[in-house]
């Protein structure tokens, strides 16, 4: 006769740790997750190995109305090395807004970044060219946002030199770089894709030369680019968006001719707004060599005139979307030959125009009544990692 049966009670907690992780994987909801983690240490380390961003409440990224008032919480090395040690395979991570944070605060990376490929120090502005270093030489870094910081061409090589898979670099407000800098990301790092340099007034573009064909993002909206610095910026001859609005100090004539020289054949999206001295001469080289354009912003250039519209008209066949606020030297004429090409054209986008008549305006609507007219002026926004 068989001895009595035995049971065996087996407790959720006896489960081991890849299956732990199967389940906390499936949780969707943040706040199961942070229950998950407080049932016990062995399940709080289950939720910590899994954390792949860690983004403080100062980031910008999170600032609502009520918090504008709040000061930045003090980052020391201490804190990002406790952090750090908890969350080992962290792939993400903002310390944005932390404008207190030292160079010294950035040392635990050397220990724990080693698989971090993305880090935002958006107003760090206690992050110098050591900081920088520290960050280049412990972290595999792809993403790097390095908004209003003080740091120079110096910090740039180390970062090109270390980092050479870097794909997203935002530099803008970032007044202490040159084209020195600008070079060494251009020539040490093969797969760049989006570079923001946006109102670095010591960068002219010439340090572009050469740059690699992936690059197809470029914000340099309120730089000093000459002719030479534009030509050497589409040299790639990748570019998809291009923003290189408020440049009245500095192009004339036909400096922005350049980019539709033949390698601006990729450009989808391109932004000239406030380009109060571009001529018709850019606008037509432009419509020509830019065949694939889908939205073109050239509100307030006002020395646009009918033989630039005209190109616009004729050549611009993949167009979509179409800025004209408050171009002065918009007329009849030129309204009309955006009305007869243009044949995909679906959103213009216009106010203030001066020389353009009630009944011209009347007749464009009924005849492409497919096109919506907006009166608002907005601004561009691509879809990348700096927005």
């Amino acid at each position: 006769m068989e001895g009595p049966s035995r049971y065996y009670l087996t407790s959720i907690k006896d489960l081991p740790e890849d299956c732990l992780n199967f389940i906390f994987q499936r949780l969707d909801c943040n706040s199961d997750r942070e229950s998950f983690g407080l049932t016990c240490h062995r399940w709080l380390r289950i939720q910590n190995i899994n954390r792949r961003f860690l983004q403080f409440q100062c980031s910008f990224t999170q600032l609502d109305v009520s918090s504008l008032s709040q000061t930045s919480p003090t980052i020391s090395s201490f804190h990002l090395n406790r952090l750090l040690t908890r969350f080992q395979l962290l792939e993400s991570l903002s310390l944005s807004g932390c404008t207190e944070l030292p160079d010294s605060g950035l040392t635990p990376l050397q220990d724990y970044g080693s698989r971090l490929q993305t880090i935002s120090l958006d107003c760090c502005f206690g992050i110098t060219d050591k900081g920088l270093s520290l960050i280049a030489t412990g972290c595999p870094l792809t993403v790097i946002s390095l908004y209003r910081c003080n740091i120079t061409d110096v910090g740039l090589q180390n970062l090109a030199k270390s980092c050479s898979a870097l794909k997203d670099v935002n530099l803008s407000y970032c007044a202490l770089i040159s084209d020195h800098g600008i070079r060494a990301l251009s020539q040490k790092c093969s797969q760049l894709r989006a570079v923001s340099i946006s109102s670095c007034k010591g960068v002219s573009g010439v340090g572009f030369s050469g740059c690699s064909p992936t690059l197809a993002y470029l914000e340099a909206e309120s730089c000093k680019l000459g002719p030479e610095g534009i030509t050497e910026i589409v040299s790639g001859g990748g570019l998809e968006y291009l923003n290189v609005s408020n440049l009245r100090w500095c192009i004339t004539g036909d400096g922005l001719a350049a980019i539709g020289a033949g390698l601006g054949t990729k450009l989808r999206v391109l932004n000239l707004r406030m380009g109060r001295l571009v001529s018709s001469e850019s606008v037509a080289a432009i419509a020509k060599g830019c065949p694939l354009l889908q939205e073109w912003n050239l509100a307030l250039c006002h020395e646009v005139k009918i033989p630039g519209w005209k190109a616009v008209g004729e050549n611009c066949h993949n167009l979509e979307i179409i800025h004209l606020n408050r171009c002065r030297n918009l007329c009849d004429h030129g309204l009309q030959a955006l009305r007869d090409g243009c044949r995909q054209l679906r959103i213009m986008y216009i106010n203030g125009y001066y020389q353009v008549s009630v009944a011209a305006m009347e007749m464009f609507k009924w005849s492409r009544s497919d096109v919506q007219i907006k009166e608002e002026e907005i601004t561009i926004v691509p879809n990348w990692p700096f927005r």
